[in-house]
């Protein structure tokens, strides 16, 4: 039973990402509607896909699944991403990625631990390293209301809404801590943020002044249109909503590091309390990337968690109300986005925010990349020239006649720095520095 639950989570998640109905990395899900948009190609959105993700899975997802023995669902979805982007967009694609798919739940089940070996072996094993590419897209992504509100309504509210978001961030990482029994639960800072940002950017779209003669174009369903590509594959999502609670409840998967740990402990209610705190931080990036891109998330907002934690062994129970509360949030998002139409200043904020996500997204992943790289070149005593290495080829790809795009430039550039080096231990032309 366990194999055949994770086999179908891994072949359904699969099939989302293959369709581009759903997939489960944040900052990967503003760039699946460019390829539906044309804007790029089917390699290129497999490229930055796995560009994004690789690093995770292996430097965060993998090790952290390792000390408790417990599939962090990072190490399982993040893969299904890359492998249904890579397969084709045709009904013979969409079938091999499920089988692909299922085939990756359970070798990452039973093979858990030779995956890292395997890339211990390495001279210099990057990987781990690899991780801090995408370290700063989850607290960065938080910024972007703020400049989705500069580039609608100017740099002075845009200003007001960053001061707002930062003020927000540090006040729940400062104090959002708190005690339950001997475990501590902490609030989402990211999330928090975001939704003090995502507040303030809907009041000054809402309270815009239209012109009359606008009047009609200001009727169009622009974000329920896009709600609506969701809620069309509402029985595929809320099987997928219904598959992860019962895994959840099997004690298979867990959402996160914390919740994790305290899943391994046997602290099933602690463990639920910390995945309904992180969870509720979700709701506005969830949401609000939703409702633009026409994207949903694999697993949603996360409830479906809190709901296989507080039905632990029971399995069937969690299935069935996990699958209840995926069609929630469905009925919900799609009355946030009724909502948000009637507001023609609203409506006028997609094309901002569209554009807002994909320039964090691009200086996020620039600056991880800069970091991770300097990170490798410093391991081997050549501090400076993993900067020098990820800029020049953002430079050098700019002026290219066939350039990929510029996301996943930082990505792809660290992890061929990775292999260099690794080429240049083998031909002894460099050497790691020992660590104390």
């Amino acid at each position: 039973m366990e194999y055949l639950i994770i086999a179908a989570i891994g072949a359904l998640a699969s099939v989302l990402a293959n369709k581009g109905i759903a997939v489960f990395n944040d900052g990967f899900r503003p760039i699946v509607p460019q390829y539906f948009e044309g804007k790029i190609s089917r390699k290129e959105l497999g490229a930055m896909s796995f560009a994004i993700s690789f690093g995770l899975v292996i430097g965060f997802g993998i090790p952290t699944s390792i000390a408790a023995t417990i599939l962090l669902i990072h190490c399982l979805l993040l893969t299904t991403d890359i492998i249904g982007t890579w397969c084709p967009d045709n009904t013979t694609g969409t079938i091999i990625a499920g089988v692909i798919g299922a085939l990756y739940g359970v070798g990452i089940l039973v093979g858990l631990e030779v995956i890292v070996k395997v890339f211990a072996a390495l001279p210099y094993n990057f990987l781990n390293t690899l991780g801090s590419v995408s370290k700063y897209v989850v607290v960065v992504f938080a910024i972007f209301p703020a400049l989705a509100v500069a580039y609608q309504h100017g740099l002075k509210k845009g200003g007001i809404t960053a001061a707002l978001t930062v003020l927000v961030y540090f006040l729940i990482k400062k104090y959002g801590i708190f005690a339950i029994g001997a475990y501590k639960i902490a609030l989402n800072g990211e999330g928090m943020a975001m939704l003090a940002g995502t507040i303030c950017m809907l009041v000054f779209a809402a309270t815009m002044k239209v012109d009359s003669t606008d009047s009609n174009t200001a009727l169009v369903n622009v974000f329920s249109e896009k709600v609506a590509k969701i809620r069309k594959n509402w029985i595929l999502l809320a099987i997928m909503g219904g598959l992860v609670a019962a895994a959840t409840s099997m004690s298979l998967v867990a959402g996160d590091p914390t919740s994790l740990a305290l899943l391994a402990k046997g602290a099933y209610s602690e463990a639920a309390l910390a995945a309904f705190a992180r969870a509720i931080g979700f709701v506005p990036l969830i949401f609000t990337t939703a409702i633009v891109t026409g994207v949903y998330g694999p697993v949603g907002c996360t409830f479906v968690f809190v709901i296989g934690l507080l039905f632990h062994g029971n399995p069937l129970v969690a299935a069935v109300l996990g699958a209840v509360v995926m069609v929630v949030e469905l009925v919900l998002i799609n009355v946030f986005a009724k909502g948000m139409d009637k507001f023609p200043g609203v409506k006028d904020m997609g094309e901002h925010i569209r554009t807002s996500m994909n320039k964090v997204l691009e200086i996020a992943l620039l600056v991880g990349a800069v970091v991770a790289a300097e990170a490798m070149a410093a391991a081997v005593g050549l501090t400076g020239i993993g900067a020098l290495f990820v800029i020049g080829c953002l430079l050098l790809n700019r002026v290219s006649k066939k350039p990929i795009v510029e996301l996943a430039v930082g990505p792809v550039a660290c992890i061929a720095f990775g292999v260099l080096i690794n080429a240049l231990i083998l031909v002894k032309l460099v050497a790691l520095i020992p660590t104390k």
